[in-house]
């Protein structure tokens, strides 16, 4: 195999075409952050070439993962790349510089979830129609080309500066469908896209689910399950009913759009081409209404930029507006201290509060957010020495991380920078980012679930291809089977053929050494014949003479003709007995000849038999043979199923073991993680006192500050009063007893601030302590909660798991039975088959030597053996040889074919 790339290499020219070859820091300008997420920060820019503003999504490939976000982002450039739409973002060019790639974009204002965490207030639902109308365009698009967007929120809709929707982020989408990737955000995802793993994959659908939860989203401000983790998040969305909408304002319209995107079965759910025409989107509605809320949020994002800014200022001025107010003597030198280090508390908390604005809605984060207080905004300075927001961008123009929101400026102008996201979420991305723990935990369980997957789909292909590679070796034995049976039948034949070829040339020259035997025989006969006939001749001439010697009287004459007489009648005599014996002599030979021909005939038939009944004993030795092996292979296919089954069943226990204890231990880290988090809460709220204990402080050092200045007073009047009536020498004594009693009132007075301070700290610590422990044992109990349905869920997992492979056992089983069953059947149907084919072969031979005996006797008949009968098949017998009598008669011996024999 050739080498694996490292990331970044541009020697595939496919690759090397994706990205420019040019510098992008010569061809943009003006770069400023505008947002910040997993995969890296986004800029506004302006290029140098075209004059546009453009945006700018800065991925890096370096560190964990490399090659995993190498491939993400060549695949995100090629999703890209090929989209034309006008509610899809669209794509300007790439770049890479500094193991970074530079995916440029045209530029929008913000996303949807930026709108609502500004304004801190769901958006309107004829907005929220509007929006929905460009996302199920833009989807509808999509869907269209066969892809899918997996990444459907409130954050990844943006919007441009003449309110058209558009579908941003394809880093998780899918260019093929169906797909059965877990990808997405949790809380996002659909039900089908989580179980995908475990049920198959999922189409465009999924799409419309996310667009569902979206609208919750715009509608509540954030979706469901948002205050729980986000593993608990997953199995609520896959097991629990489907989410609605939760305030009864919103119209049963917007009610019936939201229910039919969440329908938990996707084949019951309607895709995003027929939800155009659903009576949301295609009721009226005004053409600005996006238009409209995009200069609402400007107003707004400019307003809270102004309030941050003055409210630092502000914060910023605290100390030594205090520092230059205070005026005392030296005994309220400690009291100045303490009064800093309020003041040093107070900025704490007001910077505190500037962090909490502006939280994203869409982020990850379950910390609520909450809004300015309003008696700080109204009792704030607006002096002229603040400056405005245009001037801070101004002065801040240099710096990439400071966004500032400002309307546009003179078209051409050299600043017309805009947007609708606050400096606090930019911000709050970046601190979010930051701390990573959320995102690698999720990132790490996504690619868990990659793997798991993964693994599964090649066990899976391992699974199929061993099994492929058994069923052709299975196949390929038994038709080398089927071949050796083919040729061993075809030996077999060839044999008997040669065998038949061989016994009708036994049967030929035993056919004709029985005709020479007959031959030589009455060769034999004729010559004894002959002997006896001359004899015979003799004698009778003798006695012929003798009668004629004796009858003397007889004229010599007369003698003679007598004797002439007798001698030709002897002659015809002779020749009617000499062809006589001749035609017995011949019959007899044709009678042997015939008998012979039968009883060789009747042999050959059961030669033919025997021939056939080797024949098919050999075929049915084969399939028996055959019909074996197939049971064999049958029993062998079911182990390797059986094997293969519980490898994979075994692979998705372990997967899923190792899912749960995940899941298990992310939620430990998202209990520890909260809990950390209120505790630095708590502390910083012991820290930070609130405004009304600083005042009481104040206002008990105040206290003292005044009975000290009365006691000093009261010290010199009754000093005064003291000296003039007594004494010189006793002045010095009672100025000494007057200064022991004011140190022990003074000492007096301090005990009681003293006491007073901590007895009013003490009811604060109380009342934070009683409050901290009542937020402390809410978290426990959610906490503990979320953890109780986390094990539920996957012990109801569990339990599915078990079902589905008890099910999958179960078919299995099905499976091999019915496999058996047909296997059964069809070596009963080859069975049946060839006992149809044996006894057709049987009866065929069977008439073929019925059809020869009837032959063989009808010519026997015609040939005038009309003595030899049909039902004899046996054999020729010979009664008598004397004279030319003879006679044939056949035994009725049984060698008639029968097919049982075989």
């Amino acid at each position: 195999m050739p080498p694996i790339p490292r990331p970044g290499s541009l020697k595939d020219p496919e690759i090397a075409e994706l990205f420019d070859k040019d510098d992008p820091d010569k061809i943009f300008e003006d770069l400023r952050e505008i947002g910040h997420g997993s995969f890296g920060a986004v800029y506004y820019a302006r290029c140098l070439l075209t004059k546009e503003i453009v945006a700018i999504k800065k991925m890096s490939y370096l560190g964990k993962q490399s090659m995993e976000k190498w491939q993400d982002i060549l695949k995100e450039i090629r999703f890209l790349r090929h989209l034309s739409h006008p509610n899809t973002i669209e794509y300007k060019g790439c770049f890479l510089r500094d193991h970074t790639a530079w995916l440029v974009m045209e530029y929008c204002l913000g996303s949807a979830s930026d709108i609502i965490e500004v304004h801190k207030k769901p958006l309107k639902e004829e907005e929220i129609s509007a929006i929905c109308d460009g996302v199920l365009r833009g989807l509808e698009y999509l869907h269209s080309l066969g892809r899918i967007h997996r990444d459907v929120k409130a954050g990844n809709i943006l919007l441009t500066e003449n309110g058209t929707v558009k579908l941003a982020d394809f880093g998780s989408a899918s260019t093929k469908c169906p797909a059965n990737s877990f990808v997405g955000t949790p809380y996002w995802m659909a039900p089908e896209v989580i179980l995908a793993m475990d049920e198959g994959q999922y189409d465009g659908k999924v799409d419309v689910w996310s667009l569902g939860i979206t609208c919750i989203e715009l509608a509540e401000r954030k979706p469901p399950y948002f205050n729980m983790n986000a593993m608990s998040a997953l199995y609520h969305i896959a097991q629990n009913d489907t989410p609605t909408l939760q305030s009864p304002e919103w119209t049963d319209i917007f009610r019936h759009f939201v229910e039919l995107c969440l329908q938990k079965n996707p084949l019951e759910r309607p895709s995003s081409s027929k939800l155009l025409s659903h009576q949301l989107i295609v009721r009226s509605r005004s053409s600005h209404v996006l238009i409209d809320l995009i200069q609402r949020t400007k107003a707004a994002v400019r307003d809270l930029d102004n309030l941050n800014y003055r409210k630092m200022k502000k914060i910023l001025m605290v100390d030594s507006y205090e520092t230059e107010s205070t005026v005392g003597d030296a005994d309220d030198t400690a009291d100045e201290q303490t009064g800093g280090e309020s003041s040093k508390s107070n900025s704490i908390t007001s910077d505190h509060s500037i962090q909490s604005v502006g939280v994203s809605a869409s982020s990850h984060s379950s910390s609520t957010n909450s809004t300015p207080n309003m008696n700080e905004i109204s009792n704030m300075s607006t002096n002229d020495h603040y400056p405005t927001a245009r001037n801070r961008h101004k002065l801040s123009s240099n710096n990439s991380n400071s966004i500032v929101s400002n309307d546009h400026m003179t078209v051409g102008g050299h600043n017309n920078f805009a947007t609708i996201r606050t400096t606090s979420i930019v911000t709050k991305q970046q601190k979010e980012h930051m701390q990573e723990e959320m995102h690698e935990q999720m990132s790490g369980y996504k690619r868990m679930r990659k793997e798991h997957q993964a693994a599964l789909l090649k066990l899976e292909d391992r699974c199929k291809l061993e099994m492929e590679s058994h069923k052709q070796l299975l196949d390929k034995e038994y038709e080398t089977l089927l071949q050796q049976f083919s040729k061993e039948l075809e030996k077999l034949q060839i044999k008997h053929q040669q065998d038949l070829e061989k016994k009708m040339k036994q049967n030929v020259a035993a056919e004709k050494k029985i005709i020479k035997e007959i031959s030589n025989r009455q060769e034999a006969d004729r010559k004894a014949f002959d002997a006896q006939r001359k004899k015979e001749y003799k004698t009778s001439k003798e006695r012929w003479k003798r009668e004629l010697s004796l009858d003397e009287t007889t004229p010599k004459r007369q003698r003679d003709a007598a004797l002439q007489t007798q001698k030709e009648n002897r002659k015809l005599m002779e020749a009617q007995e000499e062809h006589r014996l001749i035609r017995c002599q011949k019959d007899y030979l044709e009678l042997e000849i015939r008998k012979f021909r039968r009883k060789r005939l009747n042999q050959f038939h059961l030669f033919e038999q025997g021939l056939l009944r080797e024949e098919l004993g050999k075929r049915q030795q084969q399939l028996e043979n055959a019909h074996s092996m197939l049971l064999r292979h049958h029993e062998d296919t079911r182990k390797l199923e059986t094997k293969q089954q519980k490898a994979v069943h075994s692979l998705r226990t372990a997967q899923i073991i190792r899912q749960h204890d995940t899941e298990l231990q992310h939620q430990g880290d998202y209990g520890k993680r909260a809990q950390n988090d209120l505790r630095k809460r708590h502390a910083m709220e012991l820290r930070q006192q609130p405004k009304s204990l600083k005042q009481k402080e104040m206002q008990i050092r105040k206290q003292f500050r005044e009975t000290c200045k009365t006691q000093t007073r009261q010290y010199k009047v009754l000093k005064a009063q003291v000296l003039a009536t007594t004494t010189k020498e006793e002045q010095k004594t009672v100025i000494k007893k007057l200064k022991e009693e004011q140190r022990r009132k003074l000492a007096l007075l301090g005990e009681q601030y003293e006491q007073s301070i901590s007895e009013m700290l003490q009811k604060q610590s109380i009342r934070l302590d009683e409050s901290q422990e009542v937020e402390c044992r809410v978290l426990d109990e959610r906490l503990n909660y979320e953890t109780d349905m986390l094990l539920a869920y996957q012990s109801k997992n569990r339990m599915q798991a078990d079902a589905q492979r008890n099910h999958e056992k179960k078919e299995l089983e099905d499976r091999i039975s019915v496999r058996r069953s047909l296997l059964e059947q069809k070596m009963e149907m080859e069975t049946a088959q060839f006992l149809q084919e044996r006894g057709e072969r049987i009866r065929l031979l069977r008439e073929k030597q019925d059809r020869e005996f009837e032959q063989f006797d009808d010519e026997s008949i015609r040939l005038g053996f009309s003595t030899l009968s049909i039902k004899d098949k046996s054999t020729l017998e010979e009664d008598s040889l004397s004279g030319s009598v003879l006679s044939l008669a056949r035994s009725n011996s049984a060698n008639s074919f029968h097919g049982g024999n075989l």
